[in-house]
């Protein structure tokens, strides 16, 4: 037996402990686990307490893809257990760094393994094929001591025992079955003893196993706890419970250059999903993919050495891959057609872990997406998310023709909540916005993304419906505003303490990775809000298209990679 308890797998559940959007709670080593399965069939092992106020997340409420603790309404992910949403910021996309602990975690012959660092193959099962789970018995006894009686286990006459590496024991009648006993290791005093028979068994042949084997591991009970009310009961065990930082600010490594590609996936899908725009699968080749929201992009860092940004279409708990959709554009300037021509399923690329600028309220009464083309990409999972939870929203997809409808199947899973706008003109299309965004209210939020015209004639639409500047919310996927890079002015910068100037025909953006402070930026065009900085005086030329006209007013923001001083000096908050 291995002498690093800690290392060891143990059986923590039994398959049928994890029901369809249940929650169990389980114990090893002193040390609590919640523990749900998803609709998808993966099982989830994390610390039992949810990062905010460490209340137990094993009350929580299991939706089959995210576990949502329910003191605050802090919700995490399938399989990566980061943090997706906290209520009381609902208009912030949660750091990376607010993640629960998982577990390393093994779902084999009925039970559910986990370990504090457990490694490494499982016990060998080999004669256990086919097997019968019989009922977990929990002991208040030591595990040396669990461990030492069922060596004394007899369910027939003529049984033989042996103690394997791994600490369990198997248990053998003369000519039949083979029953193998392991321990669970709660705390110093309390175990649980799981075992498995070697052979399948239904119906009334079962009940009778299960109550023979019941009856035997309640008397085996009874006598370790008789022997341990004799002992000196050892001191409960201490877990360590490792902090975890809740800045709703992601601060991330630094990289040479700010646009990072720290993620290898593989394209395990390639497909037409409309005229014109190709579907990407991508799954991680090493570990799991880092925790997303709806709404978030990646980078993505193509062969012939561009970078490219698209949002990601997945619904909640599709955390084992990555789907993104790409459009060939006419006027490509590379990206979309080398994915297209060049990308196949197979293909190994380089892509930056997920961000958000564009996150999605969960506390809206109603929300309106507005799509056009392939502007639908962060709609659609922000769209799933909702009707995943049940909340009230209605989806708006402008596209050329039925033909040009990306990804069906997503949009059937929504029913009437969809309308399809087919083959409108410019003026149709502002009289069918008028009509979708007649009635602003509070609480009401509306989300566009498309292309440029008809994002800007949208955001006008809904400003003269009445709809408050921070309930309309946009993204665009380039910048056309000409920019102008002529002026030259100086930066300060009130926590470095440093003064800079910013020459004509080089951006902020490039002046402070000169001077060696790391910007993080992804679509360097001002079109995401990355590389956003806050400003604390000074005059801005504003020359992006993600602040909106409010923000722009204020002055209290700049994007670095595109955006420019109108004074002499700025003095920015870096």
């Amino acid at each position: 037996m291995t002498t690093d308890m800690h290392s060891h797998w143990y059986p923590i559940a039994s398959s049928s402990d994890l029901p369809k959007r249940h929650v169990y709670q389980a114990k090893l080593l002193g040390r609590e686990f919640a523990v749900w399965r998803a609709d998808d069939g993966y099982v989830n092992v994390w610390e039992n307490r949810c990062l905010h106020r460490g209340v137990r997340l094993s009350i929580g409420i299991n939706d089959g893809k995210e576990l949502k603790c329910q003191y605050h309404g802090w919700r995490y992910a399938n399989r990566t257990a980061g943090c997706t949403y906290i209520p009381a910021h609902p208009a912030d996309a949660p750091a990376r760094t607010i993640c629960n602990h998982r577990y390393p975690t093994q779902e084999v012959h009925g039970l559910v393994w986990a370990g504090e660092t457990a490694s490494g193959e499982l016990p060998d099962m080999e004669g256990f094929d086919e097997v019968t789970v019989l009922r977990p018995v929990p002991v208040n006894a030591p595990r040396e001591l669990v461990a030492q009686e069922l060596r004394h286990y007899v369910f027939a006459e003529g049984c033989t025992s042996r103690e394997e590496a791994d600490g369990s024991v198997i248990v053998t009648a003369a000519g039949g079955p083979s029953v193998r006993l392991f321990v669970q290791p709660c705390d110093s005093n309390h175990s649980v003893i799981r075992g498995l028979l070697d052979q399948a068994s239904e119906g009334a042949e079962r009940v009778a196993i299960l109550k023979h084997h019941n009856w035997l591991l309640e008397e085996l009970r009874s006598r370790i706890e008789a022997a341990a009310a004799s002992m000196e009961t050892p001191e409960p065990m201490v877990v360590t419970i490792a902090k975890v930082s809740e800045d709703l600010v992601d601060i991330p490594p630094a990289s040479e250059d700010g646009r990072q590609a720290e993620l290898r996936v593989q394209v395990t899908e390639k497909a037409m999903t409309a005229e014109g725009i190709v579907s990407l699968r991508l799954e991680a080749l090493k570990g799991p993919l880092p925790t997303f929201q709806p709404g978030a992009h990646i980078d993505v860092h193509l062969q012939n050495g561009l970078v490219r940004q698209y949002s990601l279409t997945n619904g909640p708990g599709e955390t084992d891959h990555y789907t993104i959709g790409v459009k060939r554009e006419p006027d490509s300037r590379g990206g979309s057609v080398a994915i297209h021509d060049g990308v196949a399923k197979g293909d190994v690329l380089a892509i930056s872990a997920p961000r958000n600028n564009f996150p999605l309220r969960r506390d809206a009464t109603h929300t309106v997406f507005v799509a056009g083309g392939i502007g639908v990409t962060p709609l659609l999972s922000m769209a799933r998310t909702l009707n995943s939870q049940g909340l009230g929203f209605e989806f708006h997809y402008f596209v050329q023709s039925g033909a040009h409808v990306a990804f069906n199947q997503a949009f059937g899973e929504m029913g009437d909540a969809v309308t399809i706008h087919e083959g409108l003109s410019p003026g149709e299309t502002g009289d069918t916005l008028r009509d979708v965004l007649k009635s602003p209210g509070r609480a009401r939020h509306v989300y566009i993304c498309g292309p440029g015209p008809m994002l800007e004639a949208t955001r006008q639409i809904a400003a003269d419906a009445g709809w408050a500047d921070e309930a309309i919310h946009f993204e665009y996927f380039k910048n056309t505003t000409e920019r102008d890079d002529s002026s030259s002015f100086e930066i300060d910068l009130a926590r470095s303490a440093m003064t800079l100037t910013v020459p004509s025909g080089k951006t902020i953006l490039d002046v402070l990775r000169e001077a060696g402070i790391n910007m993080s930026s992804s679509c360097e065009q001002g079109a995401c809000g990355t590389c956003r900085c806050g400003v604390i005086e000074g005059e801005i030329l504003h020359q992006d298209v993600y602040l909106s006209p409010k923000e722009k007013a204020e002055g209290k923001s700049i994007m670095t990679c595109v955006s420019r001083a109108a004074s002499d000096r700025l003095i920015l908050d870096i």
